[in-house]
Formats: C-alpha cells, structure tokens, sequence
C-alpha cells in the first residue's frame, strides 16, 4: 500500500518541477480534495513536499554518488518525487521505518507501470539505508544549506554572517503558524481562550515580535471561526511588525504605497482610527478592487493605481501631505523560504540587483507624498544586504531630481526591545530568531526643497 500522505507529496512536488506552481497553493489544493484525511497523514504529506523542496540538492547529491554513472536520472517527475521523498526520510525522519519509506517509494514507481525505473529505485535506496545506518544521519541544517543556490548563500553570509546564515536556510517550523492581527480594541488573551474554546482541535497562543499577533495551528479554515475580518484578519506576525514600524498615531494622514491585498492598510487604519485617514496604493488595479471588497475596504479612504517607479497613473492624483508613508516595496521574497522554499531556485542574482534598483526608484517617489518632516518607513522581504543596507545608502548618499532629501532616523513604534534597540534606524525580522518571515525594516525623516 502507498500512503495517502506520500501519494499527495508525490502530486505537490511533480507540480512545483513541472508546472511552477507554488508548493503552498497546490498542497492547500491537495488536501483540500483530502478533507477527511487523518491529521498525521496531513502533517507528513506537508513535512514531505517541504522536506524535500529545502534539501533537494543535498540528496540529489548523496542519491547520484550511489549510481554507476554518478548521476540520478529519471525519467518523470512523479518518479523523482518518490525517490527524493524516500531519501528524505532514510535522512531525516527517524519516525518512520527505512524499509516502509524504500518500498511506498518502489511500489509507487512500479504502479506507474515502470518496473525499470522501480528497480533502480529499490537499489540506490537501500544503498543509502545502508549508508545512513553505517554513517548516522546527515544534518538537516547543512542538506538545507547545501541545497540553497550559491549565490543566495554567498548573499546571505555577507548579510547575516556565516553561522546565522545556515540558520536562515533551515529555520523552521515548516510551514510556519498562521498569523492572525488583531484589531486595537481586542483582547487577545480573551481571543485566544475564546477560539481555544470553540475550535479545541487547534493550537492558539500569543505572538512574540507583535503584540497584535494570534499564532494559530491545526485549526483549518479559520475564516469559520468567530471575528473573522472584523474583531481579526489573517496577517503574517512579520507583516504586522512592519506595519506597526511606521508607528502611526490617532488622527493621522496615512498612505500604504505598495498596499498589495491591503492587510497593512487595515492595520494602518486602526491605528489612526476614525480621526485619521488611511489610503491605499498600488501598481495593479485589480488588486485594489479586492482590497475595497475585503476588510481593508472599510479602513482605505481612497485608492490610487500608481507606478511608483516610473511616476504614471494616478501618481499625480495622490496626495503631498502624508504624515507617514509606509512602502513595502516588491523584492526577492527571499524572506519567505520557510513557505516558499521554491523561491529559492527562481530568483537569481541579477534579479535581487534589478529589484534593488526597483526599490530605490520606488521609495524616492513615494517621499514626495510625505509632508516636510514627514516620516516615511521602507520595507522589504527579505534579508539581503542588496535589498537592505544598500538601498539605504543610496537612498540617504545621492542626489534626488525629486527635490527630497530622505535622513535616517529612529523608528518609532511599540516594539520589543529585542527587535527594535534604543534609537534604531532599522531592523531585521529573522525565521530562526523572532520566529517570523524574514524582513528588513528602515525609517526615514523627509525633507522638501
């Protein structure tokens, strides 16, 4: 018998190769046409698809030293995800028998009618079982950074340090918690006994970076549960902190200029509160028509589709005395491996230098929305120095045709002390430190003319 959990793995990886598709959208696909499937089966199916995506260098690696040829070649997608998940299991999962991993894997491959391929399968596995049991287990956190493309490895040394750097690369848990926001007036010690209470299959507990954040897991669709999109809304705990950086006050003029799905605007909203204003910005239009229909609809005074980086659509339209202007400006993603660990082989190192320069245009034009004095916070997911310091540097060091001077300066908000120090101009956000996606955070003082 081929499990139910490895059959789906199987499925999710041969899409992320095949297809490009996310893995996190086609599992959420996969075990939603699984509804009634054990929790456990779930859990492994999920720690399979991420297992694998995370390492899969480092056990193509150690799978084509057991070749004659020296190198792993097969013939189909669905063949290589029952090959890799099995090696990832010899390697790393010591709940689950070698010899239950070695034969789904065969009789999977075999049921697809390649009883060659099967074959070849059976001997390289239980050459690597045999190897693992003779040498012990490798570690996860060097398959994991091993796995990771070189470039992304060099970049995240020069920004984090070598040690922290491997960290980043193997942080867990996979997948993450959800994060759910909520609204200023709430209680979350009351939200968490209350959705414990009516949702006893899930884990609630506080988040440690926002005060605002709700970790949640194992509670399904929590769009059923009570307070959805209005006492709290479905929000990454590094996206609030982001949010809560530009430090917002009651009855201010606020503009999220790179709103994307509007949950920070809905944050940002109920930081000012009635008194103050919050609109909304983005290059793609359509993405503002969902945010108008959805909870931040209700916080977003006015919407404007705008490119940032080239000063076109209604760029003219918005506003110049903004109090705070919050960018979240577009970036390599790399923050979030933990849930995307494919991003990993789809962005390159010419990508993170076009989106550095992206991000520079980006956030001068976005200063000129800011009122003289004005305070505006740049932010990134992500932790390359490529898309952090040194857009910082260019931004405060060279000349503007904007007529803008940007000057570092302290970031204010209610942070914890170990996120934000006394009298930072920026921080990061770190998976294997704070427990959040990876984000980069800077504050700016505007000056005009």
């Amino acid at each position: 018998m081929i499990s139910d959990a490895r059959i789906i793995a199987a499925r999710v990886l041969a899409r992320v190769w095949s297809t490009e598709a996310f893995a996190a959208a086609a599992l959420d696909a996969e075990l939603g046409r699984h509804s009634g499937m054990d929790p456990r089966d779930a859990g492994l199916a999920t720690e399979l698809v991420y297992g694998v995506l995370r390492t899969e260098a480092a056990l193509v690696a150690r799978l084509s030293a057991l070749t004659p040829k020296g190198k792993l070649d097969l013939p189909s997608p669905i063949a290589r995800a029952h090959v890799l998940m099995a090696a990832y299991t010899i390697c790393f999962l010591d709940r689950v028998p070698t010899f239950a991993a070695v034969n789904e894997a065969v009789g999977a491959i075999r049921s697809e009618g390649d009883v060659r391929t099967g074959s070849f399968a059976n001997a390289i596995l239980r050459k690597l079982s045999a190897e693992v049991e003779a040498k012990g287990r490798p570690s996860l956190l060097e398959a994991a950074s091993a796995s990771a493309p070189g470039w992304l490895r060099g970049s995240l040394r020069r920004s984090l340090g070598r040690s922290a750097a491997e960290a980043y690369l193997a942080a867990g848990p996979v997948p993450p918690p959800l994060g759910l926001s909520l609204a200023l007036s709430e209680d979350r010690a009351a939200w968490i006994a209350r959705l414990r209470e009516v949702c006893p299959e899930g884990t609630f507990e506080e988040g440690h970076a926002s005060p605002r954040a709700i970790l949640v897991r194992g509670a399904g669709d929590v769009r059923r549960l009570p307070g959805a999109g209005t006492a709290w809304i479905v929000q990454e705990e590094g996206a609030q902190v982001v949010a809560l950086a530009l430090g917002a006050r009651r009855g201010e003029r606020v503009l999220d200029a790179c709103a994307g799905r509007g949950n920070k605007t809905w944050l940002l909203g109920d930081e000012v509160g009635p008194e103050g204003a919050v609109d909304a910005a983005d290059l793609y239009a359509a993405k503002l028509e969902r945010l108008k229909e959805g909870s931040a609809g209700r916080a977003a005074r006015a919407t404007y589709a705008v490119d940032w980086a080239a000063r076109t659509g209604a760029f003219a339209e918005v506003p110049e005395d903004y109090d705070r202007v919050l960018v979240d400006a577009p970036c390599s993603g790399v923050g979030t491996l933990r849930r995307r660990p494919e991003i990993a082989l789809r962005r390159t190192a010419e990508d993170v230098k076009r989106l550095s320069e992206l991000q520079t245009a980006i956030v001068r034009n976005a200063a000129t929305r800011v009122k003289d004095g004005g305070r505006l916070v740049f932010a990134v997911c992500s932790v390359l120095r490529e898309e952090a310091e040194e857009v910082v540097e260019r931004l405060v060091g060279e000349g503007s045709e904007t007529g803008v001077r940007l000057e570092k300066l302290p970031i204010e908000a209610e942070l914890p002390r170990a996120i934000l120090g006394e009298g930072a101009t920026s921080f990061r956000l770190l998976p294997h430190v704070q427990g959040t996606d990876g984000y980069f955070v800077a504050g700016f003082l505007v000056r005009k003319g």
